[in-house]
């Protein structure tokens, strides 16, 4: 089995908001909310880079769809991170998002690992770094 990550679906609570800060606050292309006339169906996808997809889908449709019981987020389970091409990105990047909306976790700043990296909370609480890792493409 090839290992494959198409879709990564962030469970929200406030579906417009989301949307409003992925597509206005940072400028990611949507078609917008889609699927509003199904119970449950309403969610967004935002096209990223090498075919993965975003999906925001309301929390409540995400625990009905599966079976499990809703529970309150938790911002260290998961790290989304966002590399960029050098540290002036990195700080452009953290600025459009905090102007978005988000909260800042950890200003843009030289990393230990000779990288540089910010964190930022999305509305929902969702966990972002923002990173320049100029060894990326020696990784795994």
């Amino acid at each position: 089995m090839q290992p494959r990550l198409t879709v990564l679906t962030l469970a929200v609570d406030d579906l417009d908001r989301a949307v409003a800060f992925y597509r206005d606050g940072l400028g990611w292309p949507t078609q917008g909310i889609v699927g509003a006339e199904l119970p449950n169906g309403a969610v967004a996808f935002f096209r990223l880079e090498g075919g993965l997809r975003l999906a925001l889908w309301p929390r409540a449709s995400l625990a009905a769809d599966t079976g499990l019981p809703p529970g309150p987020p938790a911002a260290t389970e998961l790290l989304l991170g966002h590399n960029v091409a050098s540290e002036p990105e990195v700080d452009s990047v953290m600025a459009l998002a905090l102007k978005a909306g988000a909260c800042l976790v950890k200003p843009a700043q030289p990393t230990f690992w000779g990288g540089y990296a910010g964190c930022f909370q999305d509305p929902d609480g969702h966990l972002w770094e923002v990173v320049f890792n100029p060894d990326l493409d020696q990784l795994g």
